[in-house]
């Protein structure tokens, strides 16, 4: 191989080798998603969940021996006290629940007996929201919305 081949090779693996490591190294510093954390109770399992933009998660439960959904809005990550909230509407029942305030790591839980119905449900932190329309009754499209406020 003459010098300017293997030079030019040498230039193709030095530069896979940089673009290699630089594809990895936005994975290693990702931050971590927020993770449900079972203050809804026993017996109420995540049936739906929504990022709230890069601040965290809105989790949707259900327990099905109470018949009863479940909201709360998870942080990403703890912190000094933020603005945060947790909503839950069911549907042809005008039942309502809500939790808001400044809170450190999440908002919630809030309830409702949603044996059978849709339900609307919503989580934000600071100037981030996800609102969710009609959802978790087998009879209806989702429609989901993002904000940033």
């Amino acid at each position: 191989m003459n010098l300017s081949r293997r030079m030019a090779a040498t230039a193709v693996l030095a530069t896979a080798a940089i673009a290699g490591t630089v594809a990895i190294t936005p994975q290693a510093s990702a931050a971590a998603t927020a993770a449900y954390n079972g203050v809804c109770g026993t017996g109420y399992k995540v049936v739906n969940s929504a990022p709230i933009g890069s601040k965290g998660t809105v989790f949707l439960t259900y327990n099905s021996a109470k018949g009863k959904n479940c909201v709360v809005t998870v942080r990403n990550a703890t912190g000094k006290p933020v603005p945060m909230f947790a909503y839950l509407y069911v549907q042809g029942a005008d039942e309502s629940a809500e939790d808001g305030g400044a809170y450190t790591s999440y908002a919630g839980p809030v309830y409702g007996d949603g044996r059978g119905k849709c339900v609307d449900w919503a989580g934000g932190i600071e100037n981030q929201s996800t609102w969710t329309y009609g959802s978790n009754c087998g009879s209806l499209t989702a429609h989901r919305v993002t904000k940033g406020w």
